[in-house]
């Protein structure tokens, strides 16, 4: 794994990087979607979310001060569950789940940035700028790793103060008091089911997952056995702080059936009765620096998880004739399937997805902490199932919303995890025999 630099990458950098992943997804693509399933009450949603995460961060945080390393997740679900299909499969799951993520910011980056102009938000041009985001991370990717940590450093800080600047500014606007924290006493809440909140749980943990970005990255960072757990602690309290303000201020200023119709570009709307023209340049344009940064920071994060598969035998690769490391052509093979979901899916489809797998994978993790290394690790086993229960009371409740209004993306994801682990049974069958033979 020499391709891999150890203490390469600061707390600071990390921290950077998993708010990268979070903010870039969280605020700007999935605030209109949580908001829909959940009425005046989506800024709760977030803290809920956080809750949630924070169980789930446990199990991460545990295994990797233990045993930090590039490949965090496939280190964490090898070590549960040695070299076999269910550890292969997981990780495939997080990887497929970390390029979707990639798809999703790419398209908020395509639909913020056309507010602008006077181009309907529905055009061509928002997979385009999409791709076109895809592809200038592909560059910064390949410069390495001291360019990747000083973009992602400077665009987080740019971002986070100025979606602050957002947040502060929105309830000044508003006249913001402390008795508007809680939602009015209406019948808002009648409104929607409990499976409808649950639902928008589950987008809020999609927020939030960007945390495992940095256990991928454990083997980089400086005194890993302390950091990673911190880095993982501060980008959740952060991104949490920052959710939460924003989602208060978009809520002060318009109302849910506007941050509905609006929902792929909903703090864009939210700053125009707030701040007019200016407000709305200055809300895309930190729109733009969030999501180009989430789209680094992933990247980054994937294209290691993935080259560490490719070198513990658990996934197939070809160099199809191309010079350099297995993580070099990683980052172009994400880069491509990135494309492709930007491309033919929409912002709510792949959010969908993406949570779906996250979830799938994320209970896979608690289950071989518990069964496996909670005594090796000195885990809290009530904790452990703690969280493996709330994701599957999550997963659930959002497989019945799916189910109920887009059944397509619930045929979609079961065909997609159907194949990732046959396709994994198949292939380690085949490296084993091949093994064998030789």
């Amino acid at each position: 794994m020499n391709h891999y630099k150890k203490d390469s990458l600061t707390l600071k950098g990390a921290v950077a990087l998993g708010t990268g992943v979070m903010i870039g997804a969280g605020i700007f693509a999935l605030l209109g979607q949580i908001a829909e399933l959940s009425g005046t009450w989506f800024p709760y949603i977030f803290i809920i979310g956080a809750i949630i995460s924070g169980f789930s961060a446990y199990s991460y945080i545990k295994v990797s001060n233990a045993y930090p390393s590039a490949g965090g997740i496939a280190m964490i679900l090898m070590k549960a569950y040695g070299k076999t299909t269910l550890t292969a499969a997981a990780s495939v799951l997080m990887a497929l789940s970390m390029i979707i993520n990639e798809s999703l910011v790419a398209r908020t980056f395509g639909s913020y940035t056309l507010q602008l102009f006077d181009v309907e938000n529905n055009s061509l041009w928002v997979p385009t700028l999409g791709v076109a985001l895809l592809i200038l991370a592909y560059i910064i990717n390949v410069s390495g790793n001291k360019v990747i940590g000083k973009t992602s450093q400077f665009m987080a800080f740019i971002k986070i103060s100025g979606i602050i600047v957002f947040a502060i500014g929105g309830l000044w606007a508003a006249n913001f008091t402390l008795s508007d924290i809680l939602p009015t006493a209406s019948a808002d809440a009648n409104n929607y089911s409990a499976a409808s909140f649950i639902g928008a749980i589950a987008l809020s943990i999609l927020a939030y997952k960007g945390f495992t970005t940095i256990t991928n990255s454990g083997g980089e960072i400086t005194e890993p056995h302390k950091n990673v757990g911190r880095s993982i602690i501060i980008s959740l309290l952060i991104c949490t702080v920052v959710y939460f303000l924003v989602a208060i201020a978009v809520n002060a200023n318009i109302t849910i059936s506007e941050i509905v119709n609006a929902k792929d570009y909903s703090l864009a709307e939210a700053a125009q009765p707030a701040f007019g023209d200016y407000g709305l340049y200055f809300t895309v344009g930190i729109a733009i620096v969030a999501t180009i940064s989430g789209v680094i920071a992933s990247i980054f994060a994937v294209s290691r998880m993935t080259a560490m598969l490719t070198d513990m035998k658990l996934i197939p690769h070809s160099h199809f004739g191309m010079s350099g490391s297995v993580q070099k052509h990683m980052l172009l093979y994400i880069v491509v399937i990135a494309i492709t979901l930007t491309i033919f899916f929409d912002l709510s489809r792949i959010a969908s997805i993406g949570a779906i797998f996250y979830l799938v994978m994320d209970m896979i993790v608690h289950w071989g902490v518990f069964k496996h290394l909670r005594k090796e690790i000195n885990a809290n086993g009530i904790i452990l199932i703690s969280a493996l229960f709330l994701d599957l009371i999550v997963l659930m409740a959002f497989l019945w919303i799916k189910a109920s209004s887009d059944i397509f993306v619930v045929i979609v994801s079961g065909i997609g995890i159907i194949l990732v682990f046959a396709g994994e049974k198949w292939f380690l069958y085949w490296k084993e025999m091949s093994n064998n033979k030789a």
